[in-house]
């Protein structure tokens, strides 16, 4: 399974990014997937959740702020984040869910007070 993640970097608190995720190797309509961030030293934290169908779930410290959302004809993951907040400075993953896969690079998003 490949999924290479991409659209992180730096913006001031209030900001927007979108990150999307491309997915192979595997049925990917099939599937539900997430977004995961995880912060040094802390655990990784599931964010988002999309099933295969399209229903979504959010943690509580994104609710409003975050939108996931998928493509299945390319095969992408999409997590929109809004009103970003320093607090949610971390390397974010996308992966399967509830199981994952193994885990790839990740994506950096930095947002400065």
């Amino acid at each position: 399974v490949q999924l290479q993640a991409s659209g992180g970097g730096l913006v001031q608190a209030g900001g927007s990014l979108r990150l999307s995720c491309i997915v192979s190797g595997i049925r990917f309509s099939s599937y539900h997937m997430g977004w995961y961030r995880q912060v040094p030293g802390k655990q990784r934290e599931l964010v988002a959740r999309i099933g295969y169908g399209g229903s979504a779930n959010y943690a509580d410290s994104v609710k409003g702020r975050f939108t996931i959302s998928r493509d299945n004809d390319k095969n992408t993951v999409y997590l929109q984040m809004n009103s970003l907040k320093p607090e949610d400075t971390a390397v974010y993953y996308c992966n399967t869910w509830p199981g994952t896969k193994s885990w790839a690079k990740g994506t950096l998003v930095t947002v400065s007070s």
